[in-house]
């Protein structure tokens, strides 16, 4: 039998903060969010829209977002926001370009049938004048699957066996 989902609480001073990094909301993600630090780096700011999200601070995440960030902040009607349950990071790329890093991460939350929902995604952040900003979304989803075994060169032996280069037996069969 499998525990059920629960949504995150609203973030609060004195409890661990959403973002699951184990820290108080107070000093992990709260002094991002009201803009009294920037984010130090492109995984704490991940970990503070994440944590908006699950707070609904929803001029953060307008702040915080590249093609949004210069346009002013207009209060959208209540909509219902997704009950969020936890979050994973699963790499931090500092600086794949100067100025440029990407977070890979999957958002959990609770679907409607009561089982646990994902979204997964590789996402790329910039910063400018210091601060970092969510800029795009580079993939939705897993990581594409490499193939672990190297490809056959035209003029290796074929991998069936015949003892023919693989041009003149199994490539065109491909």
């Amino acid at each position: 039998m499998s525990n059920p989902v629960t949504a995150l609480p609203k973030p609060v001073s004195g409890q661990p903060c959403s973002c699951g990094s184990g820290l108080d909301f107070a000093v992990c993600c709260e002094p991002i969010i009201t803009g009294k630090q920037p984010a130090a780096t492109a995984e704490k700011l991940m970990r503070a829209r994440f944590t908006a999200h699950v707070a609904n601070a929803n001029e953060f995440l307008h702040k915080s977002y590249l093609p949004s960030s210069r346009q002013p902040y207009v209060e959208e009607p209540d909509t219902a926001p997704l009950p969020w349950t936890r979050l994973v990071i699963h790499s931090h790329e500092p600086e794949v370009k100067p100025n440029v890093s990407n977070v890979e991460f999957t958002a959990f939350f609770k679907a409607d049938d009561g089982s646990e929902g994902t979204l997964q995604e590789k996402s790329e952040f910039h910063r400018i004048n210091g601060n970092w900003i969510f800029a795009r979304t580079l993939r939705q989803g897993p990581a594409p699957i490499k193939s672990s075994t190297p490809k056959v060169g035209r003029n290796d032996p074929c991998p069936c066996g015949s003892g023919k280069k693989y041009k003149q037996c199994c490539l065109g069969k491909a």
